[in-house]
C-alpha cells in the first residue's frame, strides 16, 4: 500500500484535486514506465531522458526487497518504474511539492510502494543509504543573465549545478554493494562526471546513449549554446548517456 508521511498528507489531499492534466498514453513499447500519468502544471514532463532512464532501470535487475530513491522524481515515473522492477520501498524526492503530489498520486493509484519527501540531496542523504538510486537531476545549461530559471532544467551556464554535487555527495545515498543510475546530456560533461563519481568510490560506466531531438527549451537559446562551444554550429541534436555507478 502506498503511504505518504502525515507532514505530507495536507499538501497531499490539497494538490490530488487541482490535478489536471493527463500525460496522453505513449505507444506500445515505449519506454516510459506507466501510461496516463497524471502532472500538476509546472511538474516537468516525462521526455526522451526518462524513458532512456527507465529503460535502463528495466535492465539493471533491481534486487527484489531492494530499497530505492527517486531523486528528482517529477511525476514519479522512474519511482514506478523502480517498484515494478522489484523494489520493496521507494521514496521519492523533489523540491516541488506539486511533483510530489504528482508522483504519490501516480503511485497510488497504481498500488505501488512510493513514499514522498520534499527536498534535494540532504533530504534524500537523510533517509539513506539505497540499494538503488535513480536519478533524473536539472543538467541543462542555462545563460547567466536569465532572470528566472527554470529549476526542473535549468542547471547553471556548464549545466553542471546540480550535477556536481549529487556526483560527490553519492555515497552518502548509495549502500555499499549498491549503484546509482544517472541521466544527463552530454553537453553537461560526462566525462566530469565520471572523474567525480570515481572520486567519490564508486565505479561508473555508460550504460545507454540516446541520440534525440532538441525540445522546446534547448532550442529556444541555440544561440547561447553554440557561442558557449556546448554544441557545433547548425546542431540540432543531443546525445543522452545513463551512468551506471556502482559502490
Amino acid at each position: 500500500m502506498t503511504t505518504v508521511p502525515a507532514e505530507e498528507a495536507d499538501q497531499t489531499a490539497a494538490g490530488a484535486t487541482a490535478l489536471r492534466e493527463v500525460l496522453p498514453a505513449f505507444p506500445a513499447g515505449s519506454a516510459l514506465p506507466a501510461r496516463g500519468l497524471l502532472r500538476l502544471p509546472g511538474v516537468y514532463r516525462p521526455q526522451a531522458d526518462t524513458c532512456l532512464l527507465a529503460s535502463a532501470v528495466r535492465r539493471a535487475r533491481v534486487p527484489v526487497g531492494a530499497r530505492a530513491l527517486d531523486l528528482c522524481t517529477g511525476t514519479g515515473a522512474l519511482a514506478i518504474a523502480l517498484a515494478r522492477a522489484g523494489a520493496e520501498s521507494v521514496l521519492a524526492v523533489d523540491l516541488s511539492r506539486r511533483a510530489l503530489v504528482s508522483a504519490w498520486v501516480n503511485a497510488a493509484l497504481r498500488g505501488l510502494p512510493v513514499r514522498v519527501r520534499q527536498g534535494g540531496l540532504l533530504a534524500a542523504a537523510g533517509g539513506g543509504p539505497y540499494d538503488v538510486v535513480v536519478t533524473n537531476p536539472p543538467y541543462v545549461p542555462v545563460p547567466a543573465e536569465r532572470p528566472r530559471p527554470d529549476r526542473r532544467c535549468d542547471a547553471g551556464t556548464d549545466g553542471r549545478a546540480v550535477l556536481d554535487p549529487l556526483c560527490e555527495g553519492a555515497p552518502a545515498l548509495v549502500a555499499p554493494g549498491g549503484f546509482l543510475l544517472l541521466v544527463q546530456s552530454v553537453m553537461s560533461g560526462v566525462d566530469r562526471s565520471v572523474r567525480l563519481l570515481t572520486a567519490a568510490g564508486l565505479r561508473p560506466r555508460i550504460v545507454a546513449r540516446a541520440m534525440v531531438p532538441f525540445g522546446p527549451v534547448l532550442s529556444g537559446r541555440t544561440d547561447f549554446l553554440e557561442q558557449s562551444g556546448l554544441v557545433a554550429p547548425q546542431v540540432r541534436k543531443e546525445e543522452l548517456v545513463v551512468l551506471r555507478a556502482d559502490r
